[in-house]
């Protein structure tokens, strides 16, 4: 099985604020040829205003899903087009799916040699046909030239179907862009915290939270001190930014 040989169907996208956001559904998106998917969430959106690298990685992406209430209700007021959330776990649930009934290939790249263990040993079981790799690149801001040569030769050796890289944004988005032309993997998912709760080293927010529309606030409850900064700091700052782009667009 090679997803890449698939014929892609038509993406479903709005423009927003510079980006390209994915508004179909994950049952009719179709693959032809390498393809990099990332998410936007008001966290991201915030970080890559002041990192011109990463704004460029989320622009290029192949696909781009809309990650988070905030970012969708402010594309859906500009924009007046229907676009709803899709997280990085309903992409990974959805990709894993489709390789389960293939006999596809996959591979995680990321997080510690722990918590690839957690996720080897609840693959086999929610997904016994799928074949899985994984690789727990060296925890440090920046990788060296060598330890890249690794990460892609783990890679390389296996050749996924499926590249899962969990190693928080904005370092998998600007890594995953930067060594895509070197990576045998047909398509490369940034999918960060995923890792952790397929793991069950992080818990999700439970489906009431993410019913309401209110994942992050589930997240913010499970993990104050490591996110307080993300929600309450940077949702004011994602709002001043929506504001300063709404007067932009009305003023031109």
């Amino acid at each position: 099985m090679d997803l890449q040989l698939e014929i892609a169907a038509p993406k479903a996208t709005t423009a927003y604020a510079g980006y390209t956001l994915f508004t179909g559904s994950l049952a009719k998106l179709g693959f032809n040829g390498k393809t990099i998917i990332n998410t936007l969430n008001q966290y991201s959106f915030c970080m890559a205003e002041s990192d011109p690298e990463f704004k460029q990685a989320l622009q290029q992406s192949d696909i781009l899903l809309p990650d988070g209430v905030a970012i969708v209700a402010a594309a859906k007021l500009a924009t007046g087009n229907p676009i709803r959330k899709i997280s990085g776990w309903d992409l990974h649930g959805h990709l894993l799916t489709r390789l389960n009934k293939q006999g596809g290939r996959c591979f995680y790249l990321g997080s510690s040699a722990h918590t690839l263990q957690k996720i080897q040993r609840q693959l086999s079981l929610d997904f016994p046909n799928i074949k899985a790799g994984f690789y727990s690149p060296p925890f440090k801001q920046e990788f060296s030239a060598e330890d890249n040569e690794r990460m892609i030769e783990a890679v390389n050796n296996f050749k996924p179907d499926v590249l899962f890289i969990g190693m928080t944004a904005p370092k998998q988005e600007k890594w995953a862009t930067k060594h895509q032309h070197q990576l045998n993997a047909s398509i490369i998912c940034t999918i960060g915290a995923v890792f952790d709760f397929y793991a069950g080293t992080v818990k999700r927010p439970s489906k009431f939270w993410i019913i309401l529309g209110l994942e992050w606030f589930g997240r913010l409850l499970n993990e104050p001190k490591r996110l307080w900064k993300r929600y309450l700091y940077y949702g004011p700052v994602f709002l001043f930014l929506m504001i300063k782009y709404r007067l932009h667009w009305q003023h031109n």
